[in-house]
Formats: C-alpha cells, structure tokens, sequence
C-alpha cells in the first residue's frame, strides 16, 4: 500500500484548521501531520513533521503566508505548498506564484477542488482555481498591445509541448527525460518560446498555460 501524503496545516482559525483535517484525514492517500497557526509555527512544523505538501493561508498574525510560502521553499525547496485563501484578486495569485506555491484555492470553493489541488502539487503539478481562470487570462491579455491577439505569434510543435509541461509544473530536466532531449535544447525551446509570445517568467507561463487550458487538462 502507497504511503499518504503528509499534509501541514497552516492558518490562524481553529475552527479552519478543525474542518480541514477532518476533510483530510477523511481521504485514504492523505494525513495531516501538523497544524500551525502562524507562518513562524509553520515553519517549525515544516522542519519537525517533513510534510509533502504545505496547506498556508495568505493572512496570518506575525509572519503571513506570502513570507512564510517564500521561506519554506527556500528551506524545503522539494515540499508543495498550496495557498488557501477567501483572496480572488489575481495580485495575491501572483505574488504566491513567484514565491514558490504550486495551488492557489479558494476558501469558498468546493471541498473537491482543495483536494484535487493537494493531490496535483504532490504529483509535482500546478493547480488553481478554476474560479480564478478569468482573472489569470484578462492578467495576460491586458499586457499586450491593442489588437495584438489578432495577429498572436506562432511557436513551433515542440515549442509548444515544453511551454505546456512547464507550465504544469515539470522541471528542465524532466521535460528533457520526457521529450528524449537534452536540458539544452530545452531550454532553448523554452526562450525561443518565450520570446515570440512575450512571456517574461514562470507567472506569465503559467498564465499562457490557463489560456490554453492546460492546467485542466486531465
């Protein structure tokens, strides 16, 4: 029998973190092994309990969970954090996003979305919430020049495929191993690809990603 995934808990409701773990350890591929109230707490849970994946909430006392998603990965730079936040502002998506999380979901979305998200970042996958799929795509577009989308840049084949599996989460590397290439010619796929649609990092890939749908591909 596959081991469950290691699920941290952190945020400042009681009440949240009470609901969550019945949720979770209600699963049989998952069990939460520590709560935390604060970032700080989570991060002493993080070094103590060796979670898989990292359950934050954005507003937190002392040390938020922007802060606390940022250090976590630099100190654990394998666990998966999933933000869960009542945010829909796209800002708070992005920032999340630069400092490392894998899920951003919605405190007023359907428990089945939560655990989907988990289960996507433990796989080593990208996850949002579909609810936020409109905000991500207008985030883009509304960087590109007027009329623009009508005359949109053509990436190759190939192109195409290594910008789709970035976007869901996959390294360098495992792209390499996947396509039969090198990391190289990877990396080049990927600039060439960036450069033709304008994306300037891994937030506008994985926007780009939203757009094509590939997040929810299943």
């Amino acid at each position: 029998m596959a081991s469950r995934l290691r699920i941290l808990l952190a945020d400042d409701h009681a009440i949240v973190r009470q609901g969550l773990k019945l949720l979770i350890d209600n699963q049989s591929d998952m069990e939460v092994v520590g709560e935390a109230a604060d970032g700080h707490h989570a991060l002493e849970q993080a070094k103590a309990s060796k979670p898989n994946v990292i359950v934050i909430d954005i507003s937190m006392p002392g040390m938020n969970g922007l802060v606390a998603t940022r250090t976590l990965k630099q100190l654990q730079p394998d666990v998966a954090i999933v933000a869960l936040t009542r945010h829909d502002d796209d800002r708070y998506l992005e920032e999340l996003l630069r400092a490392g999380a894998s899920g951003y979901v919605l405190k007023q979305s359907d428990p089945s979305e939560f655990l989907r998200a988990i289960r996507v970042v433990a796989a080593g996958g990208i996850y949002l919430d579909p609810a936020m799929t409109s905000h991500v795509a207008d985030g883009l577009l509304a960087r590109r020049p007027a009329g623009s989308h009508e005359a949109r840049p053509k990436i190759s084949e190939r192109e195409s495929e290594v910008l789709r599996l970035t976007a869901v989460g996959h390294s360098n590397k495992e792209i390499a191993d996947q396509l039969k290439i090198s990391v190289k010619t990877v990396e080049v796929h990927k600039a060439n690809a960036m450069q033709k649609l304008g994306l300037a990092g891994r937030v506008d890939i994985i926007r780009y990603g939203v757009l094509q749908g590939w997040l929810y591909d299943t």
